[in-house]
């Protein structure tokens, strides 16, 4: 009897074993994986990065900003305007 108990025992382990091997195979593949699409992903935040970096030292570009904040401060003061006034109609 001992030695069925052995046998099976043996056999969990070993199957265990290479489950093990697989599982740590399939994360260093993963981990590579990762590592590509990391790096992929660092280089392009680099890129736009420098963009915004030469961007900044534009005047022309710092006042298309300006214009449209300024635009979109009008609509939003347009907004509210206009929800306070129908609010203040209903009463």
């Amino acid at each position: 009897m001992e030695n069925k108990e052995e046998g099976k025992s043996e056999k969990f382990f070993k199957e265990f074993g290479k489950r093990l091997d697989q599982f740590v195979v399939e994360v260093k593949e993963a981990g590579g994986k990762a590592q590509t699409d990391f790096q992929s992903r660092f280089e392009e935040l680099k890129q736009a990065g420098e963009k915004i970096r030469r961007e900044a030292g534009s005047k022309e570009r710092w006042k298309e900003v300006e214009t449209s904040l300024n635009q979109a401060g009008r609509e939003i003061e347009r907004a509210s305007k206009s929800a306070f006034k129908k609010r203040d109609d209903k009463k």
